[in-house]
Order: C-alpha cells, then structure tokens, then sequence
C-alpha cells in the first residue's frame, strides 16, 4: 500500500453541502431558502418563539426536583463481576473491596461508593465489601455461599 492510496472507508465521511454556488448544484441563487421572510436571512432563532405568544414550554407547571446534595453510585451487577472471576480478573479467594474493583476495570470511578445490584447469574463464593447493595443481591451472595458487607450496615 502506497500512501497515494490510502482512502476512507466508504461512508465514513460525507461531503459538505455547497449552498449558494450556481443553479447547476440545484441549491443555487436562494441556497434552499425560498423568497424573502424572517427565515431567508442569517442569525434567525425561531426555535421555542410564538410570535409573542406566551411560549408553550412556559405556560405549563413546573414538575420535578434535583436534589442538590444527591449521591451518585458506581452501580456494578453481580452477572459482570462473575463473569470478571470467570476470566481471572477478579480473585475469587481474596476480600473483593471497590478499589479492587476499579484495579480489575469493572468500575471507572468510585464517585461516591460503589453499589451492587442483583442483575445476571452468580455463583462464586466471595467476600464482597461495598457501599451499598440491594436486597436481592445480598441474598445471591449469600446463597451462592459468600458474604456481602456494605458500609451503610456497618454505620
């Protein structure tokens, strides 16, 4: 391969549409614009405005709260974290902490713990110690022969 020869695949790239360049291109003397109008010309934002109007996205109530001191888990079900002892990324025998968790690349960041869910099949006998974990995986764990400990048990 030569380096004349080096060509995207085909359709990754599409070309730039060429507005105002003649009438043979077919988006020619107007540019695909039509006749005069608020639209036809440039810095026109008429996305959400009614003419005046009360805007729709104003008339109706306002719903809903975003806490402002909410905590965001790291959320890891317990099928990717058997399949992750299954590969040999995770040791079985040893305590499985968050930190681990992260060194294995089955989490990114902890943010503000780590929280298990029961999602996927599990049958490992490990000892699991996280922030925080649901109901039904505690009892997967336990009834796979392993113990979970979450941190808002221990407090």
């Amino acid at each position: 391969m030569k380096l004349h020869e080096l060509r995207d695949n085909p359709g990754a790239t599409k070309t730039k549409k060429r507005v105002g360049r003649g009438p043979g291109s077919g988006k020619g003397k107007m540019g695909g614009r039509g006749i005069k109008g608020q639209k036809s010309r440039s810095g026109v934002a008429l996305n959400g405005y009614e003419g005046g109007q009360m805007p729709l996205y104003m008339r109706l109530p306002k719903r809903g709260f975003n806490k402002p001191n909410r905590k965001a888990f790291a959320v890891v079900n317990l099928g990717m974290i058997q399949k992750f002892i299954d590969a040999k990324k995770l040791d079985a025998k040893g305590e499985i902490t968050e930190d681990t968790l992260i060194e294995a690349g089955l989490v990114r960041r902890k943010l503000d713990g780590v929280r298990v869910l029961a999602k996927g099949d599990f049958s490992a006998k490990v000892n699991l110690s996280v922030t925080g974990a649901s109901k039904s995986a505690v009892e997967a764990v336990e009834k796979a022969g392993g113990k979970l400990n979450t941190a808002a048990a221990a407090e």
